[in-house]
Protein backbone atom coordinates (compact mmCIF):
# COMPACT_ATOMS: atom_id res chain seq x y z
CA UNK A 1 0.00 0.00 0.00
CA UNK A 2 2.95 2.49 0.60
CA UNK A 3 3.73 1.94 -2.85
CA UNK A 4 0.53 2.71 -4.45
CA UNK A 5 0.06 6.10 -2.51
CA UNK A 6 3.10 7.95 -4.89
CA UNK A 7 1.92 6.58 -7.70
CA UNK A 8 -2.04 7.68 -6.80
CA UNK A 9 -0.61 11.04 -6.09
CA UNK A 10 1.12 11.21 -9.28
CA UNK A 11 -2.06 10.33 -10.98
CA UNK A 12 -3.93 13.74 -11.58
CA UNK A 13 -0.71 15.36 -12.63
CA UNK A 14 -0.24 13.23 -15.13
CA UNK A 15 -3.51 13.40 -16.57
CA UNK A 16 -3.21 17.08 -16.97
CA UNK A 17 -0.51 17.35 -18.74
CA UNK A 18 -1.02 14.63 -21.03
CA UNK A 19 -4.84 16.29 -21.53
CA UNK A 20 -5.09 16.64 -25.60
CA UNK A 21 -5.38 20.35 -26.69
CA UNK A 22 -8.98 21.69 -27.10
CA UNK A 23 -10.21 24.43 -29.31
CA UNK A 24 -10.22 27.51 -27.23
CA UNK A 25 -11.01 31.01 -27.34
CA UNK A 26 -9.59 32.64 -24.47
CA UNK A 27 -6.07 31.42 -23.46
CA UNK A 28 -3.58 32.57 -21.12
CA UNK A 29 -1.08 35.29 -21.91
CA UNK A 30 2.75 33.21 -21.95
CA UNK A 31 4.86 36.29 -23.17
CA UNK A 32 4.52 40.03 -23.65
CA UNK A 33 2.57 38.97 -27.06
CA UNK A 34 -0.64 37.06 -27.98
CA UNK A 35 -0.86 34.40 -30.43
CA UNK A 36 -2.11 35.12 -34.01
CA UNK A 37 -5.49 35.43 -34.17
CA UNK A 38 -6.07 36.94 -30.61
CA UNK A 39 -6.19 39.93 -29.04
CA UNK A 40 -4.64 40.78 -25.56
CA UNK A 41 -7.41 41.58 -23.18
CA UNK A 42 -4.86 43.25 -20.68
CA UNK A 43 -5.66 41.15 -17.62
CA UNK A 44 -3.22 38.62 -18.54
CA UNK A 45 -5.50 36.69 -21.17
CA UNK A 46 -5.71 36.44 -24.79
CA UNK A 47 -9.22 35.92 -27.19
CA UNK A 48 -10.91 35.49 -30.33
CA UNK A 49 -13.31 37.73 -29.54
CA UNK A 50 -15.65 34.86 -30.51
CA UNK A 51 -15.08 35.20 -33.63
CA UNK A 52 -12.77 32.16 -34.12
CA UNK A 53 -12.19 29.10 -31.84
CA UNK A 54 -8.59 27.58 -32.44
CA UNK A 55 -7.36 24.68 -31.20
CA UNK A 56 -4.04 26.14 -29.32
CA UNK A 57 -1.06 24.57 -26.80
CA UNK A 58 2.29 25.82 -25.16
CA UNK A 59 5.20 25.42 -26.70
CA UNK A 60 7.23 24.92 -23.30
CA UNK A 61 10.54 26.07 -25.53
CA UNK A 62 10.13 23.45 -28.00
CA UNK A 63 9.25 23.50 -31.30
CA UNK A 64 5.55 22.91 -32.82
CA UNK A 65 5.03 19.39 -33.83
CA UNK A 66 4.32 18.17 -37.02
CA UNK A 67 0.61 19.28 -37.69
CA UNK A 68 1.01 22.20 -35.65
CA UNK A 69 2.21 26.23 -36.56
CA UNK A 70 3.84 28.49 -34.52
CA UNK A 71 1.54 31.15 -33.88
CA UNK A 72 3.57 33.12 -31.21
CA UNK A 73 2.80 33.99 -27.84
CA UNK A 74 4.70 30.73 -27.45
CA UNK A 75 1.73 28.77 -28.48
CA UNK A 76 1.75 26.66 -31.71
CA UNK A 77 -1.51 25.91 -33.30
CA UNK A 78 -3.54 22.48 -35.27
CA UNK A 79 -3.38 22.93 -38.50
Amino acid sequence: MRLLLPVLACLPAVLLLSAPAQAQREVKKLGWICPLGYVDLLNGRCSTLGLMRYEVRPTHGRPCPSGWMNVGGKYCRRL
